[in-house]
């Protein structure tokens, strides 16, 4: 297990280039399965969870080139389905809740696909009952072996176009469906889709490849399915999670840092939520300059005077994996705030390491967090912390750097999930940050 040593206490300074989105990445890399062609995809991010699943797609039988960093050429012309039902890809599935979004475009194009109980980050349940309900409606067999907790999905007569109305704006839910429903024959109406722009960069993509997807960037997709798909070239977008992680790195270090080449367009709520934190954001072309907050950031309050609440909502709401990133911040704004986790009911449960570290919250119940901030008056104190998955493990880095001393995270494989090269990233504009292995 991997550890970081984080010197807190350091004012950083310079510019920072966000990675590849992983949560697009994971959508694009599956959507290579779909033709026997060569797609080509650049900026993917070198993260634990993407090689996961590049290492899957080659034990798939999918021949991979790599062209250049983050550029890789996929042709699944030879595919070995049989690997589906080793033990093999029982285990290496299971690792990996991306994973999932293989079965889509399997189903689609040779009518079968098994994926087992995926896993992923302990934020509480993530049911996968939206992928499956989808399924089924587009004519697939349902079947699930209880004692191996392996899934499958069959259509041996291909699969045919529906009407669905989906319980849930699943992002990975309606990503499958998507790619499974573009193979079918006839019309597919998928309401309730999400809606988030990885999702609508998935429906670029595969349009491109020959697809008739219309409704991108809407709750309601509608897609006549063709009978082939061709290969094609797709850049993945820059990663809003990573950059909203910037955004509270510099405000909790009272740093000055510039976000280069963000894609202002695809941020959505993000820069306007941290701004109600207090943060100044300023749109230079398509970067993001961050002044140094050396008098500190206050929190606005609603307009009646009551005190902010923050809150996710599916797409164009704000995104879930951020809320913690603003949690974080809020330790030493000027003003109170609630966090208010409507989605995941156990990704709030690192606050405990935060009031370790002197950070005054009230965890009212597993879905919120109430923060009352210093002001920087009270310096976080270092501490060794554990790092319980991706996001949480950020915002202890976060917390970490801003802290008074040696702080010191243990398991960093989950920060490594998310986020590449961090420690090097970090130690390039200022930040004193050692991994031991």
């Amino acid at each position: 297990m991997s550890t970081f040593q984080i010197e807190g206490g350091h004012k950083l300074k310079g510019e920072i280039t966000p990675q590849g989105a992983k949560n697009e990445a994971l959508q694009i890399l599956c959507a290579v399965l779909l033709t026997p062609d060569k797609v080509t995809i650049s900026n993917i991010p070198d993260i634990r969870d993407v090689n996961k699943l590049i290492e899957i797609l080659g034990n798939l039988g999918v021949k991979i080139q790599k062209l250049g960093k983050g550029k890789f050429s996929f042709i699944s012309d030879e595919l070995n389905l049989d690997y589906l039902e080793s033990e093999q890809f029982k285990k290496e599935g299971s690792g990996l809740r991306g994973s999932i979004m293989i079965v889509g475009p399997l189903l689609g194009r040779f009518g079968k696909g098994y994926i087992p109980r995926p896993g992923g980050d302990k934020i509480g349940r993530r049911r996968l009952d939206t992928h499956f309900e989808g399924f089924i409606k587009l004519g697939a067999k349902f079947r699930y072996n209880r004692e191996e907790r392996f899934y499958g999905v069959e259509a041996p007569k291909g699969l045919k176009g529906s009407y669905m109305l989906l319980d849930e704006a699943s992002v990975t839910g309606t990503a499958n469906i998507v790619m499974a429903a573009s193979l079918a024959e006839g019309t597919t109406t998928i309401y309730n889709a999400a809606c988030e722009p990885y999702l609508q960069q998935l429906c670029k993509m595969l349009n491109a490849m020959g697809a008739k997807i219309s409704g991108i960037g809407s709750n309601m997709l509608t897609i006549e399915g063709v009978t082939a798909l061709n290969g094609c070239e797709h850049r993945v977008l820059p990663d809003m999670i990573e950059i909203g992680s910037w955004i509270g790195l510099a405000a909790m270090t009272r740093s000055e840092i510039t976000i280069k080449n963000v894609s202002w367009e695809n941020l959505g709520q993000i820069p306007d939520t941290f701004r109600k934190l207090g943060i100044t954001l300023n749109k230079v072309n398509d970067d993001i300059h961050i002044p140094a907050h050396t008098e500190g950031y206050q929190i606005e309050s609603f307009i009646d005077g009551s005190f902010m609440t923050i809150s996710d909502a599916p797409w164009p709401g704000f995104t879930p994996d951020l809320l913690s990133i603003v949690l974080v911040v809020a330790t030493q704004a000027k003003g109170e705030v609630m966090v208010h986790q409507k989605m995941f009911e156990s990704r709030l449960f690192f606050v405990d390491k935060l009031i370790d570290m002197g950070a005054k919250i009230i965890l009212c119940d597993p879905h919120r967090a109430t923060i009352i901030g210093h002001n920087f008056e009270s310096i976080l104190k270092a501490t060794t912390m554990v790092s319980p998955d991706i996001r949480a493990g950020i915002s202890l880095l976060i917390a970490a750097l801003g802290a008074k001393g040696t702080s010191v995270i243990h398991n960093i494989e989950q920060i490594d999930r998310g986020y590449e090269n961090i420690d090097e990233r970090l130690r390039a504009i200022g930040a004193k940050i050692i991994r031991t292995e």
